[in-house]
């Protein structure tokens, strides 16, 4: 439904704005959003008679109405064209003017003007895929370069989605016989491994009829593995069809059940090649490595003839760690390929593997080459070789000159005017993309604009990319002691962990939400929240308190009180508790007391692995800050211990 400028105004009061003329960007957006062309067009009118007075965001209110126009009108309106040439002239090297290119490259390759499109393309600075995909389109339609098409091969075995603009040159090169019906396959175990079931379905087209699996049947499959099984066993032998889709029910069946899958597994593997058995026998051993099933490395032993990914390759690693094999690990790090062998993180281990067996000089060369960088792994080499944190004396603050540079810089004001506004996602990107190619001094001194303007997320993600000259109370900020402290000091929970936490899980956002509806500086999900609430004796709660600063800060600190309590005061525990819940923390634990950081590595999930990772080494940082002492981030890992039976369950 159409809605006049001023209930639009009415709907963002004057006293909310902050710069003359937000009321008519704010409509101007709402009237983009809701695809209110004429609504927009006299936002935009009313904003420009602003005059000297001129919103900062009034390039984006201009891009809105740009991107309404294409939508609308297309590529072949002359009128059209000359606007976005013009705008992208007058707005060049700005984030609307290449968001605003890429919407129009797009629309040309979708609309086949490939001249249109080859002379704009060279302007663009970061192509997607999408339009990686219409220049190689473009080369072909003009030029016959079939090195274009060829490029894109590699494509196909990634388990990326294709998006539609490559999928008339990958049909090119099935038809070539560039890419083979085992490559589709390839293709499709891969995306269905992913559980990408719509793209799986889109890839077998491209089979013969016979050959191309049902989509019912590979829900069903899907959803009950065992039972596809027990119906299909005595037909193993029955044509390509059947012999993957009852790989795919044994590689679905090893996610829930790797002792079955295995099982089930040897009943048929003498029907496949050696290449096919070890393919699914590095999945059922990646399987058992995340459940940490001790014999995930003897079903790795028969996975040796089959290329394993990396991923694959890594559980290995981790399921050797576990058992804290060092042998093996040692070897299976050595195996890796090189760019995966040359993360720090397996730099790390393969050094705790020759230092374990005795080669300590060689393991210090590792722990060397590592032990500079700000992370989970150079703070763990750095104490192996005996060298707690000790923070860099902090870079001298921005000067005066520095400082007006920064609030002085167009694209700096226009992401922070969206996101004063409310508008964060366009202004984060519109920050990340003015820092590009800045030095040292001028990342100081957006961070410490940002910091200024209590936008501490943005301070953070700058402050981290200075490679000489750093500041770590900007990389590091305490905002809101006054409500903290009190809180950590009532409930007895070390400050510099707390910190940790709520930096990794708001970036100090007060009004963070996450898509699954955690909210606030500590990510509260609602029924935690309500929990917590009844359980401390809250009076007068009611969800919408959970989003106050203060409310949302006492509710999540008693929660990370009671999670830690559940877990034997364990920190490293209570932290993937916090991420995954307790019961899986607890879960992860073994028999045996583990190394705090083999426990953090051998997280099945990759998302918790890397949180906790994060919140660790933030909690040093903290205490670097806080305590002006060396701190051992080894020490504060500590050991888990085994954990029996569901204590803790009880919490949400």
């Amino acid at each position: 439904m159409k809605r006049p400028l001023w209930l639009l105004l009415f709907l963002f009061p004057l006293l909310a704005a902050a710069a003359p003329g937000d009321e008519y960007i704010l409509a101007a957006r709402a009237a983009y959003r809701n695809g209110e062309r004429l609504e927009l067009a006299e936002a935009l009118r009313a904003l420009k008679d602003q005059g000297n007075e001129a919103n900062v965001l009034e390039p984006w209110a201009e891009y809105w109405q740009l991107s309404q126009r294409i939508a609308d009108d297309g590529v072949l309106d002359g009128r059209v064209a000359a606007d976005v040439n013009g705008f992208l002239e007058r707005q060049a090297n700005t984030y609307p003017a290449e968001k605003l290119r890429r919407e129009w490259l797009k629309a040309l390759g979708k609309g086949g003007q490939w001249q249109a499109f080859e002379d704009a393309y060279p302007l663009l600075q970061q192509p997607d895929q999408e339009l990686v995909c219409y220049a190689a389109q473009s080369r072909l339609a003009l030029y016959q370069d079939s090195a274009a098409l060829e490029a894109l091969r590699p494509q196909w075995f990634s388990a990326a989605d294709l998006p539609e603009s490559c999928m008339p040159l990958m049909a090119q090169l099935i038809t070539a016989g560039r890419i083979s019906e085992r490559d589709i396959w390839e293709r499709m175990r891969r995306l269905l491994a992913a559980k990408k079931l719509d793209q799986a379905e889109k890839i077998a087209s491209y089979l013969p009829k016979r050959q191309a699996p049902q989509r019912k049947t590979l829900l069903a499959i899907a959803e009950r593995p065992r039972h596809y099984l027990d119906d299909s066993l005595d037909s193993a032998h029955i044509g390509r069809l059947k012999r993957e889709l009852l790989r795919y029910a044994v590689e679905r069946l090893a996610r829930v059940d790797a002792m079955v899958a295995a099982s089930e597994w040897q009943k048929i593997q003498g029907a496949y090649s050696v290449e096919e058995r070890g393919h699914v026998w590095g999945r059922i051993a990646m399987a058992a490595a995340r459940a940490h099933l001790p014999q995930a490395l003897t079903w790795y032993g028969y996975a040796e003839q089959a290329p394993l990914s990396e991923e694959q390759i890594a559980w290995q690693a981790r399921a050797a760690l576990r058992e804290e094999d060092w042998p093996t690990l040692e070897r299976v790090i050595g195996r890796m390929p090189a760019q995966l062998a040359a993360r720090p993180a397996w730099i790390y281990w393969r050094g705790r593997a020759m230092a374990a067996q005795g080669r300590a000089d060689a393991a210090r060369a590792l722990y060397l080459g590592i032990s500079g960088q700000a992370n989970f792994y150079g703070m763990l080499a750095a104490d192996e070789l005996g060298r707690p944190l000790v923070l860099p004396p902090p870079a001298p603050p921005p000067s005066a000159q520095e400082m007006a540079a920064a609030r002085d810089n167009p694209g700096l004001q226009r992401a922070l005017a969206l996101i004063r506004l409310g508008i964060r996602i366009e202004g984060v990107r519109e920050w990340n993309w003015t820092l590009r190619g800045m030095d040292d001094r001028q990342l100081l001194a957006a961070a410490a604009l940002a910091d200024d303007s209590e936008v501490f997320d943005r301070a953070i993600s700058t402050a981290d990319r200075t490679l000489a000259q750093h500041d770590y109370a900007l990389r590091y900020p305490a905002p809101f002691r006054a409500l903290v402290d009190p809180q950590a000091k009532i409930l007895s929970l070390d400050h510099g962990w707390v910190y940790g936490l709520m930096r990794q899980e708001s970036r100090f956002v007060m009004n963070a939400r996450s898509g699954v509806g955690a909210k606030g500086l500590m990510q509260l999900m609602p029924s935690t929240a309500r929990w917590v609430a009844k359980k401390i004796g809250m009076k007068d709660y009611r969800p919408a308190k959970a989003e106050q600063l203060d409310t949302n800060v006492e509710l999540g600190t008693h929660y990370l009180s009671m999670v830690l309590t559940s877990l034997g005061n364990c920190p490293v525990l209570a932290s993937a508790a916090y991420n995954a819940g307790p019961r899986r923390a607890r879960r992860w634990c073994a028999a045996r007391p583990l190394e705090g950081a083999i426990y953090v590595e051998t997280i099945p999930f990759s998302e918790t692995r890397d949180y906790v990772k994060k919140v660790m080494t933030n909690a040093v940082y903290y205490a670097a800050l806080f305590e002006d002492r060396p701190v051992s981030l080894k020490s504060r890992l500590g050991v888990v211990g085994p954990m029996a039976g569901e204590g803790g369950a009880y919490l949400p």
